[in-house]
């Protein structure tokens, strides 16, 4: 199957350079980012408008100290449900996508879980009630195991771009 069959987007060098800059830094102005990458601003810039056309960047966030901000407890949990069925599993995924604590949730394979969910909050006491009044209150919620972050070892949100071709 080839990329366009699949969907994918072709990028060259170039493209690939203004997605690594951007990915170290979105909020580099458009002069920043030609001259990291060895382009004028008017090619840049159209490269970028090009990328986000045609939906390699889809949007741009601050990234926060979550320690600075008093949010010093990540939790990853293990949840396991009643039943395998699509209704049970889309009013899941619905519940915690209004959760704000909740900073990732995968539907997963190879473990006794059918979701891991990575979740922030200040501390033991906020993070019991998050598990009480939220978590398990989730019609179909059969099963919660709960890990501690230690320490962020590898924290990123960079893809890795050396695939790329």
């Amino acid at each position: 199957m080839s990329k366009k069959e699949k969907g994918l987007v072709n990028i060259d060098s170039t493209d690939r350079r203004i997605l690594e800059q951007l990915q170290k830094d979105g909020s580099l102005t458009n002069q920043e980012l030609a001259d990291k990458v060895g382009l004028s601003p008017s090619p840049c810039l159209r490269r970028v408008k090009a990328l986000e056309k045609a939906g390699v960047i889809v949007g741009r966030a601050t990234i926060l100290d979550h320690k600075k901000l008093g949010l010093s407890l990540t939790a990853i949990i293990l949840i396991g449900m009643d039943r395998h069925t699509p209704e049970r599993f889309a009013a899941f995924e619905e519940q915690v996508s209004g959760y704000p604590e909740v900073q990732e949730c995968y539907l997963i394979t190879g473990q006794d879980a059918d979701y891991m969910l990575k979740v922030v909050v200040p501390d033991m006491d906020h993070y019991h009630h998050f598990l009480l009044n939220r978590i398990t209150r989730i019609q179909g919620v059969s099963g919660v195991h709960s890990s501690f972050v230690l320490r962020r070892v590898i924290d990123s949100t960079a893809l890795p771009l050396g695939y790329l071709s």
